[in-house]
């Protein structure tokens, strides 16, 4: 966690006071992973919008386990916009508006919990194999990020058993749990929530609208499809 810190302060020092609380608005993607993120990240780099390091976010989960908001908030110092891990998780965009008052949120969606589940699961095995993601102890073996990394995810923020981590009722209770209380947070503020399906037809304009930003295209560049 040492260097981690001393890698985001010479960061921070490096783009000065650009992305200071006084300097651009934040924007805060907070949407489920799989939801079309990456998408969205890509999205965003092409409008301008400076994205920070996904890497270096994801190694403050532990903070975000303990509810401790304080070096996330610090992190946020060295972009513009930030997605996935620990953004993706909840409480993360409650914490980051109090800081950071004035933000964006968009909160990326799937047609349906049933979709989003499918593509989490098919992405996973894609990517680490069925076995890797067959059990807790499994998936403390896998390298991402650090090893480990994606067993710390899934117990720390779903609470699933050691024989089911990708249990699919409890992960579409959490999804939805997670989308409803983004939602009424923002019931009475929508022009600072923008719900966005990045696969539907005009969802690029209606990112670049709420931003007020200039677009160039009506559809998002697709990435990591599953």
């Amino acid at each position: 966690m040492k260097s981690m810190n001393r890698k985001v302060r010479v960061l921070a020092q490096a783009l000065g006071n650009s992305y200071s609380a006084i300097g651009k608005q934040k924007i805060f993607c907070i949407g489920q992973n799989k939801t079309g993120t990456t998408s969205l990240a890509v999205a965003l780099r092409n409008l301008g919008v400076p994205v920070g390091r996904q890497s270096w976010a994801e190694r403050l989960l532990s903070d975000w386990g303990r509810r401790d908001f304080r070096r996330i908030a610090w992190y946020c110092r060295t972009a513009q916009a930030f997605q996935d891990v620990p953004f993706s998780l909840p409480y993360t965009f409650q914490a980051m508006d109090i800081h950071y008052p004035g933000s964006k949120f968009i909160l990326t969606v799937r047609d349906n919990p049933e979709q989003w589940y499918q593509s989490l699961i098919n992405f996973l095995i894609k990517k680490f194999g069925r076995e890797a993601i067959s059990s807790q102890d499994a998936l403390k073996e896998v390298a991402y990020c650090y090893k480990g990394f994606i067993s710390d995810v899934q117990s720390l923020s779903h609470g699933v058993t050691n024989e089911a981590p990708y249990n699919k009722d409890v992960l579409i209770s959490y999804y939805n749990f997670h989308n409803k209380m983004v939602v009424d947070y923002f019931r009475n503020r929508p022009e600072d929530l923008l719900v966005l399906n990045v696969a539907e037809p005009g969802a690029h304009r209606k990112l670049c609208e709420f931003l007020n930003l200039t677009c160039h295209s009506d559809e998002f560049p697709w990435e990591n499809k599953t």
